[in-house]
This record gives structure tokens, sequence and C-alpha cells, in this order.
């Protein structure tokens, strides 16, 4: 049985692709490095991560991108004998402008090594390459007009401009027109587009209604991959837009494959939202962000359609492998690489920030929690609802307040509640709660706690976290204690703080630390546990 959904957690945008007998997904990472998560499977159901290949500067370098910025929705895809990865660095959010810039690499194995970047073009996001059976290649991708008064639009200006499609070839690039093929449907927002051929019918799935609650897969085909292109009989594949009551809510962008024995199943993103109080919602706070989700489908009248009926995917889909739930993992910082789960935010230079000593994860104070350059966070995703991370800080002596290190649940630079080590005037070595709730447009700090002298040497922090409630924990020596007040956890989320404006990750946890002095204070963390589980 597939349990949906498959990759719990940040894992949105899936482009799926097949290679022989093994399937694999890709995902956007934003603003975390290294970029573009890809995880493998043999069944469909149970998935584990291949890679991240854009590693090195000459890929990807988003100092400086905003938060929700960098890496947006990539497209896989195996052909000619390789892998072929499109994708986007994002360099603006806000206002008018996007300033998109569309990549391909490629490698021969999925754990690379990657090529160095090809660029295409930056009329807009979501990019895709499509492989026809003639041997030619078409890139596509929307377009972005910014003449929009609005984020959707109007009729006559709208910013999501349509489907562009042009040759490109490897040797040349892009040639011949660029033809406008799509302009989308009255739900606006056209995105994400993918091709997909089947008995001389290209298909052409986007996405559409923006990425919240009004998401949905927009399916439509034509004889000529130039169309036009008739729309399907029910407009959309798949949405939950009008099943306010289903657990998969936001349903959208996603992309066909076929198995060796011709079953079709096609992906989509989704969240299952909370309330505040933490019960599930059909609308609500999606802390675990946009997940991955997989449906089975079957072809009729050479239209597809949810093998199960209706527009909304299931929760539980038939299969011969079965989904295996996100193990709890406990980590101690012995080896000479960081742990695949964790990532760390947008440089392509992570000495600068952390190191690997053999017997801990050493962090380097650098800009402040929050910084869009450069700050020294190393986090993983959370995959539950409910949840304990605990680490060791090992060894960290700050001699100002201006030195901070500690444990943190991160959304962006808006969101987050950070447990911290400092020295406080009057206190000396001092225990300290740094929240962002994204009450304020500018990232303005709260301070929920007062704080407590500690004692110098190591000391224990932990996180608990029960869908909308958070607490956190420390201790010396002794037994855990709880420090502070207990925390709006659902504040971190898509929809928290500032609302779902610029909002498109999912909620972290980890180790961070920052020295505002400019001194690069290290504090060495030996351990890391995250572990699902209720209060």
């Amino acid at each position: 049985m597939i349990r949906n959904p498959i990759l719990p957690g940040f894992n949105p945008d899936p482009s799926i692709c097949r290679a022989g007998d093994e399937y694999f997904i890709a995902t956007s990472t934003f603003e975390w490095y290294p970029g573009v998560q890809i995880h493998r499977s043999r069944d469909l159901a149970d998935w584990t991560l291949a890679c991240r290949p854009l590693t090195r500067a000459s890929q990807l370098d988003m100092r400086g991108n905003p938060d929700s910025c960098g890496i947006w929705a990539p497209c896989l895809s195996h052909a000619d004998g390789r892998f072929w990865l499109v994708y986007t660095d994002v360099k603006r959010y806000d206002g008018n402008f996007k300033d998109a810039h569309n990549y391909i690499v490629w490698a021969d194995a999925i754990e690379g090594p990657w090529s160095d970047p090809v660029y295409v073009n930056s009329s807009g996001f979501d990019p895709s390459l499509f492989h026809d059976d003639d041997g030619r290649k078409y890139f596509i991708n929307m377009q972005w007009n910014h003449r929009s008064q609005s984020i959707g639009g109007s009729p006559k200006t709208p910013a999501f401009d349509g489907i562009l499609c042009q040759e490109w070839d490897p040797q040349q690039g892009l040639i011949g027109p660029v033809r406008n093929i799509f302009p989308g449907t009255a739900l606006g927002l056209v995105e994400a587009p993918h091709l997909y051929k089947r008995n001389g019918w290209y298909y052409l799935t986007t996405a559409e209604g923006g990425t919240s609650y009004d998401h949905a897969v927009t399916m439509a085909r034509s004889r000529d991959v130039w169309g036009p292109y008739a729309l399907h009989p029910d407009t959309h594949l798949m949405t939950a837009k009008d099943a306010p009551d289903s657990a998969l809510q936001r349903v959208g962008h996603g992309q066909i494959v076929e198995t060796p024995e011709g079953e079709t199943y096609h992906t989509f993103l989704c969240s299952r939202p909370i309330d505040e109080m933490g019960a599930r919602v059909g609308r609500g706070y999606s802390p675990l962000g946009r997940e991955t989700g997989i449906e089975r489908c079957v072809w009729r009248d050479d239209w597809l359609y949810l093998e199960a009926g209706g527009q909304v995917p299931r929760v539980e889909v038939p299969c011969a492998g079965e989904t295996l739930p996100a193990p709890g993992v406990s980590r101690v910082f012995t080896d000479a690489s960081l742990p695949p789960e964790f990532q760390w935010l947008r440089t392509p230079e992570p000495d600068r920030i952390f190191q690997l000593t053999g017997s801990a994860l050493r962090l380097f104070g650098r800009e402040s929690i929050g910084s869009w350059f450069e700050q020294a966070l190393v986090a993983r995703r959370q995959e539950h609802l409910a949840y304990r991370a605990e680490t060791t800080l090992a060894e960290f002596s700050p001699t100002t307040y201006q030195q901070n290190a500690g444990l943190v649940t991160y959304y962006n630079r808006f969101k987050f509640h950070f447990l911290t080590v400092t020295r406080e005037p009057g206190l000396g070595r001092a225990l300290s709660i740094l929240s962002c709730p994204g009450d304020f447009p500018d990232g303005r700090l709260q301070f929920p706690a007062q704080p407590i002298a500690i004692g110098d040497g190591p000391i224990d922090l932990a996180v608990q976290t029960d869908h909308a409630r958070q607490q956190f924990y420390w201790r010396q020596g002794g037994d855990w204690q709880a420090f502070g007040p207990e925390l709006n956890a659902a504040v971190l989320s898509d929809e928290g703080g500032r609302g779902a404006h610029g909002s498109f990750t999912g909620n972290f946890v980890g180790m961070a630390g920052f020295d505002l002095t400019g001194q690069g204070r290290a504090a060495d963390f030996t351990r890391f546990d995250y572990q699902p589980g209720a209060l």
C-alpha cells in the first residue's frame, strides 16, 4: 500500500521519471543548500534520498536570495542514456519582478557527477525539458508578466502569462521560434508545465490556482506539440479545492510516469493542515510544508483519470510496495561528512559556516539568524506533526550577548523559535529564547522568557513539538527542565505569521549560531536526535 504523502515534510513540486526499473523524484529546495532533492524507489511506495545534485558554486549560489526564492520546480528526466535536470534559480519574490534564471545539468548516473549548468532562458519559472520520440527536445516554462497589477492579474495582463515552448538542442541551445502554447484556464495562475506523449497525443499538464488551497493539476492534449491544446473533459485531473474535508489539501503540481507494465501514476504536491489547537482541518496551517504524494490513474478515451474516480487523490493507494513511515534517527557527528538529512542555507561555501572535526559539528558564528547571505544554520526537515529533537552543545564560550548558539525550529527569517546559549550582562553564560512569530513584516524579535544563568561546560537542549504546541527543554547533568512558555508551532508554516504570501517551504529543526562581533565564535555540537512522537 502506498500511503500519502510518500515524501513527508518539505518536498514540493515533484517531478518524476523512470530509468529501467527505478523511479526518481526531484523536488524543490528553494533557499536550502545543496540544491534539489532526488529520491529513488523501485516500487513507488518506499523512497530513499539518492542525492542533492547542485553542490558547488558553479551550479548554484543563492547568497542574497530572499526567503522562498532559489530552486523552484525542477524537472528530472532520463533520455539518451543520461539524467537531465532542469531548474530555476529565482532571485526575487516581492514586487512585480521574479528574475528567474533557468539552467540544465546532466549526469550519467543519478549520484553524479553532475555537469556544470548550461543557461537556457529567464522568461519565467517552472522549466521542463521534453524528449520527443523523434529525438527532438523542447524546453517549456511559464511566462512571467511583470506588467500585471496583481498576483492574479487581470484578463488582459495576467502575471502568469501562459506556457512557452521552444525547441532546444544540446549543442546549439534554444533554436527556432518560441511560442505560447497554452493560456491556462479560468482558474488562473498557470505554471508547472510538463509534456507527455502517448498514442500520438501530446499531453500537457500544468498547475493552476496558486499553490494554496485552490491548487489543481490541469490537463490538455494536442496532436501537435505546438498545439492547439484541448482541455480535459473535467478540466482538472486532480484537485482538493472543492473538498475541504480531504486529509490532503493544496493538491496540484505533479507529473506522469508509466511503469514497465504499462500502469500510469501521477505525482502531486499536497499539505496536511492543522488548526491553532493542533487538530486536523481542511484549511489551516501547514508546518510540514508542501509534501509529495502519488496516485494511480487510468486511461479512458485517451484521457487520464484518477483510478478511484473524482479529482481528490487518496491517502492510501493500492500498490505492490509499502510506504514506510519516516523513521527517527540519532546522529553523532564523528564522520567526515554531514548526515544526509541535513542542509544549510544559500551558501556554496559551507566551510565558512561549519566544519566536521571528527568529534563534533562545529558552527562558526557569522551573520544574524535570518540573514540572506551567510548564516550558520544546519538543520533537517520536520517530517512529523509530533516529534522531539535533542542536541548537545558541548563547547561554546560566548563573551557577549552578540554571540549565540543553540537549537532552532526554523521556517524562514520571519518565523522561528531559537533556544540559545549566550552571555548576558549580570548573569554571565545564560540561556535565552529568541522568537520571531511573524507578527511584524520587518522580522522583529520577541523574547518570551527571561534569561537564566547556566554553568560552563556541555549543555543538552531539546524541543518537543505536538502539532501546534512547542516546548523547549534543557539540562546540565540533571533532569530535563522546561524553559520558557509553550510556543506556537503553527506559526512555523506556509500560512503562519505573514501568511501564505512568500511562504513556500516548510519547517526545519536543527542547530544554529551567530556572532555579530564578526569574530566567528565557534560552537561544537556532538549529537542530534530526531524522534517522532507526541507529548
